[in-house]
């Protein structure tokens, strides 16, 4: 099974940038669809951006093309670029990663992100 460590949350202004990362370990990413979730208290978690074994990407309608999701096979690392932040964007993000997009089976700890204005 792969295990999945995030980081590069944090706090920033609106119209600001973060960069999660993802470091798995266990598994080679090459062979792993991942995707990036988030959470805010008292809702559901919902789906950020996903991308698939072969790299295609599929993002949620809030992303609005503020976001890009990407892997690194040589480094085994999984990225979410965050650009344009908005203060609902506030979350623990977690990282997921499994055999296809639709099948998630391992998740991180989370990071938390808090934009403010």
């Amino acid at each position: 099974q792969v295990q999945l460590v995030e980081s590069g949350g944090g706090s920033v202004q609106a119209g600001g940038s973060l960069r999660l990362s993802c470091a798995a370990s266990g598994t080679a990413v090459y062979v792993l669809a991942m995707g990036w979730y988030r959470q805010v208290p008292g809702k559901q978690r919902e789906r950020v951006a996903t991308i698939t074994v072969i790299g295609s990407t599929d993002y949620a309608d809030f992303v609005e093309g503020r976001f890009t999701i990407s892997k690194d096979n040589a480094n085994n690392m999984a990225y979410l670029q965050m650009n344009n932040l908005k203060p609902e964007d506030t979350a623990v993000y977690y990282c997921a990663a499994g055999t296809g997009t639709l099948s998630f089976s391992s998740w991180g700890q989370g990071t938390q992100v808090t934009v403010f204005s």
